[in-house]
């Protein structure tokens, strides 16, 4: 799946196929996030004029190009999990296994959501960090990475919750909402004040 286009991954997510599905397209977006916090890196190692926070944005790309490679793997890794799934569905009702089929592929399909949102968590911290050290000609970038990503988590978090809602184990699937929300509740403010702060620079300080 990551030896596909762009206008491929497009075709495909607009058709009628199951997959790919939001789970996908949030894991692409989230790493498009990152990939332009990384380009205010780069364009601020180098410079004379930000030679104080060089040794930070090199410490960063490390870590954000580590991060872009999960969440693009986690493309592939959601539209594996979600198969079983459309398969369980399409059991007869009638089918005395059915119902266990079912729960198994929604704890199977939960996963990989929770895993792009703990990507989030990390790329969100990695963001505001750029927005702060990085270079003042890519603020822009700064804030449109943190606009994406904070459209990821919320995407990816509505992926959590429609397989938790199908559950019949409703304990375990206020123990998997619960993990979403912490993750939203850790870094959407954070992200927040990021696209704040450089709107504010942008429309605002002279």
């Amino acid at each position: 799946m990551l030896d596909e286009s762009l206008r491929e991954f497009s075709d495909n997510l607009a058709s009628s196929a199951p997959t790919p599905g939001g789970g996908g397209a949030s894991a692409l977006t989230a790493s498009l996030a990152v990939a332009l916090g990384n380009m205010v890196g780069n364009l601020t190692v180098g410079k004379k004029k930000y030679a104080d926070a060089e040794e930070a944005a090199k410490e960063l790309n490390c870590r954000a190009e580590k991060l872009r490679q999960s969440l693009l793997n986690c493309i592939a890794k959601d539209a594996e999990a979600f198969q079983p799934l459309a398969k369980a569905y399409a059991i007869p009702k009638d089918t005395p296994q059915r119902a266990e089929t079912i729960e198994a592929a929604l704890f199977e399909a939960v996963k990989p959501p929770l895993e792009i949102l703990g990507y989030c968590t990390q790329a969100a911290e990695i963001i505001e960090k750029y927005a702060e050290i990085g270079c003042r000609l890519a603020i822009s970038d700064a804030g449109c990475a943190a606009a994406l990503c904070a459209g990821a988590m919320k995407s990816t978090a509505l992926n959590v919750f429609i397989n938790t809602k199908s559950m019949k184990d409703r304990k375990a699937a206020k123990e998997f909402n619960a993990e979403a929300d912490a993750c939203l509740d850790a870094s959407l403010p954070r992200l927040e004040r990021v696209y704040k702060n450089v709107e504010q620079i942008l429309r605002f300080e002279i």
